[in-house]
Formats: C-alpha cells, structure tokens, sequence
C-alpha cells in the first residue's frame, strides 16, 4: 500500500544515496524517544522557571488586576485625609484671622466664620453631586475638591472652637480616633456587621435625627431656642440631675455614626470579594471619609455642651 504521505511517495526521497543505510525501526524508536524526553524535560524546565518567577514575584495588586483592593482602597482613603487636613489647616488660619493660635487672636473682629459656611455649603452639594452621579461614573476629581471642602469646614469649626474651650479638639480628635479604632477592631474580629435589618433601622434612625437637626435649626434661626445649640442646650431633670438634651442625642448619634462606619467597611468588603474595579477605591474612601467627619463634629459638640454648662 503506498505510504499516506505524497512526499515519501516521491522517488527522490526512495532513492538511497551510496554509502548510507536507512536506520532500523528500533533506532528510529530510540531517537524518538531521546528527542521526546529532552522536549519534555525543556519544558519542564521552563514551567518550572515560569513557577519560580511566579512565585518569587511580588502579588498581583490594584494597577495590574485592575480590580479594587484593600490596600489600595487603604492608600486613596489616607490621600483624601491629607487633602481634608491641608485645607483644614487653611480653614483654621483663616477663622482666626491670620493667627495660628487661638491665644494670638487680639479681638472678636479679627475671627471670621466664611470658611466654615463656604466648606458646609460646598461640601454638602459636591456630597449630593458625587453620591448621585458616581452610579454612572466615578469621577476622582470631585472627590478631591469634597476632601478640600471639608478641610475648610471642619478647619474652621475646630479654630472657632478652639476659641471658646481651649483644648477641646484635642479632646475630640482623640475620641474620634478611639471610637473608629474599636469600630474598626470589632469589625475586623468578626463580632460587628452590617445586617439587612439593622440597615433599616439605622435609616429610620438618620431620617429622624436630621428631622430634628432641621427643626432645631429652624427654632435657632427664628430666635425661638436659647442657647449656643438651641435644642441641645436644653436640660432634662433625671433623678435631681440636669442633663443637657444634647448630650443624650449626641450618645446616640456616636452609636449611629459607628454603625455607618460599620456599613463601609462591609461595602468595601464586598467590594473587593466581588472584584470591583479599582476606582470603586475612591468611592470607599470618600464614604469613610464622609462618616469620619460626622462623627468627629458630633463628639466636638458633645464636649462643648458638657464644657459649657459647668
């Protein structure tokens, strides 16, 4: 039968040359068996090599996965705290008119509240801007400029504060630091999440406290409440004890604040176990960010009510 293959059909491959005998089937096998096992052990060698290169390797992170990561949600999130805490020191320089301390400012006049109402003001729309547009695109820039607001806003706050109870933001940043520090440590553990019942809670919770925070605000405006904080300077008789109101929300406002920086710690979770892309980092650091905030405003004006009515 002739051979399958029209090459070897051709007599110039059957014409056997002088002086060279065709090899027998078993050296035909044998070289066969030699070129296979060399193939086979250079490519085991690469394989290998590619394995201790993998290996050796440092981990695939954010950039090259393009996914979101911890590490990188981690590094956005401090970014936007520098931002916050550049402008803050603007914010604070400015309230006081030029001063770095509180004990340099000569007269009322010489402090301004501009920065903090141009950083509430500003901060509160780029927070609305950034929370409705980022479901089509998250835009870095607009968090930045949020960061910066902030600064202002809570610079500004902080110096006016300052003025009037020397050493409560100290006081306040290091209770800030210790609430999100057990927050941060209780989620980690395992023993605090976010749970589809407790958000729902916590959203009837926030509804009613910004119904409040609005008619306090109203009450303040018209001249209706007394008192630096309006509703929250008023006192409730427990027992034969005076305790401000204040003090009793903003308890329960922390506990609230805490449970949101529960929330984004679970999105961000989740985040990374779904492998969301990597800009999803910013938004994970700007609700931090946003959470961080509130709760350090809440316990600055805790530590006034409690300073001020001694």
């Amino acid at each position: 039968m002739a051979s399958g293959n029209f090459a070897f059909n051709n007599p110039a491959f059957q014409e056997q040359r002088p002086g060279l005998t065709p090899p027998s089937a078993q050296q035909q096998t044998g070289a066969q068996t030699a070129y296979a096992s060399a193939t086979h052990q250079a490519a085991d060698a690469a394989v290998n090599a590619q394995l201790e290169g993998a290996f050796a390797a440092p981990p695939a992170g954010s950039v090259q996965t393009g996914r979101m990561t911890v590490e990188d949600t981690v590094a956005k999130t401090l970014g936007l705290f520098a931002i916050l805490l550049v402008t803050a020191v603007v914010g604070w320089v400015w309230t006081l008119g030029g001063a770095f301390s509180p004990t340099q400012v000569v007269s009322e006049s010489q402090v301004t509240i501009l920065p903090w109402i141009i950083g509430m003001l500003g901060g509160f729309v780029l927070a609305m801007v950034v929370s409705f547009t980022s479901r089509k695109k998250i835009r870095p820039a607009l968090i930045f400029a949020y960061a910066a607001f902030e600064g202002l806003f809570v610079g500004g706050i902080s110096a006016y504060f300052e003025l009037l109870w020397p050493g409560i933001v100290i006081q306040a940043a290091i209770a800030t630091f210790a609430v999100v520090g057990v927050v941060l440590a209780l989620f980690a553990s395992g023993k605090v999440r976010a749970s589809a019942r407790a958000n729902k809670i916590f959203l009837v919770a926030l509804l009613g406290y910004a119904a409040f925070g609005l008619i306090n605000l109203v009450l303040m405006w018209t001249g209706v409440t007394q008192g630096m904080f309006g509703l929250y300077s008023a006192e409730l008789s427990i027992m034969g004890i005076d305790i401000p109101i204040g003090l009793i929300i903003g308890v329960f406002v922390v506990l609230l604040a805490s449970y949101s920086l529960v929330q984004d710690f679970d999105l961000i979770q989740q985040g990374v176990r779904n492998g969301a892309p990597r800009e999803f980092g910013w938004l994970g650091g700007f609700g931090i960010m946003v959470t961080v905030v509130w709760l350090y405003i809440e316990i600055l004006r805790i530590i006034a009510i409690v300073r001020g009515s001694n």
